[in-house]
């Protein structure tokens, strides 16, 4: 039996391929998709037991992933980044 493989394999896209997708994008929409990349990958930072100090700069992070999915979320609904 041979198997399928997974469809969450995630496929490179090559650079020529990704500047056309953001050609056809409005550049705050493009913005937004940056911040909201940066923000997830701050959140998955911080895991355990967390200080005062992390505890804050999760939030801050949740917080501009949570205002970047807005206009993410508004041009698309299936744009929104998950932490």
């Amino acid at each position: 039996m041979i198997a399928s493989p997974s469809p969450l394999v995630p496929v490179p896209i090559p650079d020529r391929v990704a500047a056309l997708i953001g050609s056809c994008l409005p550049a705050h929409v493009l913005q937004a998709e940056i911040e909201a990349d940066c923000a997830a990958r701050e959140v998955y930072r911080f895991r355990g037991p967390l200080c005062a100090e992390d505890r804050a700069d999760r939030e801050h992070a949740l917080a501009a992933l949570a205002r970047a999915n807005k206009i993410l979320a508004r041009h698309h609904p299936t744009l929104p980044v998950r932490p």
